[in-house]
């Protein structure tokens, strides 16, 4: 299979591709963040990567890479629950819309995945990627789905469509917007992540029931006091902290803002036995300085951008050069994908 990657960001649909098990080469790979494709040639210096808006990229070019798959994750910022939801009057969506038109141009084209965040499925955006799959004559499969479904201990709901050329058979029949995985396509997929942890340390998610790992096996050991949370954080926004423990099975969706703000940007971590602590002080109120001590004392910590990275299910041999900041590093996790959960669909797809 011939990739191109579209939108290729730190390379993770490349590891997802890896991790699926088929058969592929990315041979292009295309996006306008130069520090995102710095990271990505880092990981990948055999890739083509091409730093580039994709609308300067034209059909000619592209057909000759002969290829027969598209990865692509667009910018989410249209479709975001905390944007504007401006849709495909967003500029940021012009590129996707430009990908659209090419499509049907694309004789070779046989795959095609594409990752959002949730509520896309609901946008003017979405319609015109049917439309347009329509008019190339691609069956698809939408889903919404979660690291957490499949065992790996976060939330982050993603809208996924899997597309591939009429005559070319779907190992499932349902149509409509999937909001798990069956125990029947389950079946199909390769070796699950969390199998790979012993029988002892696998707990259950209590939300659907699911084998999980737990936090400590993402951590690392003898982490930099600069990831502890400061003081005046603490003071002013700690009751709505969400704090997790090394047994723990969850944690909240990482955004790109994850460290500069607070709230729903995702969780941080307690190495304290003493954490709950925190309830006692109710939510959305300042604490007092009086009470500082005690959650000082539970040395609260955000978590490194390499345990996101776990978390992420990129592998260990996924790098950041030395020259990027923490700042840089949580926005790139941020506006990546789950490699593990796109892997199970590239392999679905194909």
């Amino acid at each position: 299979m011939r990739v191109l990657e579209l939108y290729s960001g730190i390379g993770g649909m490349h590891y997802a591709l890896r991790e699926s098990t088929v058969q592929g080469i990315v041979v292009t790979s295309i996006d306008i963040n130069t520090t995102a494709n710095n990271v990505y040639k880092h990981n990948f210096s055999k890739t083509k990567n091409i730093s580039c808006n994709i609308e300067s990229f034209n059909i000619s070019e592209i057909i000759r890479l002969n290829i027969d798959c598209i990865l692509m994750s667009p910018p989410c910022q249209p479709f975001t629950r905390v944007g504007l939801k401006k849709d495909t009057v967003d500029k940021r969506c012009s590129s996707l819309l430009y990908v659209l038109k090419l499509i049907p141009q694309i004789k070779t084209l046989k795959y095609i995945l594409l990752e959002n965040v949730k509520g896309f499925e609901y946008s003017h955006a979405r319609n015109e990627v049917i439309s347009s799959l329509n008019k190339s004559e691609f069956n698809y499969r939408e889903f919404i789905l979660s690291p957490c479904q499949f065992g790996i201990p976060n939330s982050r709901h993603r809208y996924y469509l899997i597309a591939k050329k009429k005559g070319l058979k779907f190992i499932f029949n349902d149509s409509s917007l999937l909001t798990s995985i069956s125990e029947e396509i389950l079946e199909f997929l390769p070796e699950k992540i969390y199998k790979l942890l012993p029988v002892e340390n696998r707990t259950l998610n209590s939300r659907n029931k699911i084998p999980c790992f737990k936090i400590k096996h993402i951590l690392e050991e003898d982490v930099d006091t600069q990831y502890l949370i400061p003081k005046n954080i603490l003071l002013k926004r700690g009751s709505i902290l969400d704090v997790r423990t090394p047994e723990s099975n969850g944690s909240c969706c990482f955004t790109k803002a994850y460290s500069h703000y607070v709230e729903g940007t995702g969780s941080v971590i307690s190495l304290s036995p003493n954490f709950e602590i925190l309830k006692e002080f109710g939510k959305n109120v300042e604490i007092v300085e009086d009470k500082a001590k005690a959650l000082i004392d539970l040395k609260l910590r955000y978590f490194t951008p390499k345990e996101i990275s776990r978390l992420m299910c990129f592998p260990e041999d996924f790098e950041f050069p030395n020259d990027l900041s923490n700042k840089q590093k949580y926005r790139l996790l941020g506006n990546s994908i789950n490699v593990f959960v796109v892997s199970q669909l590239i392999y679905l797809l194909y």
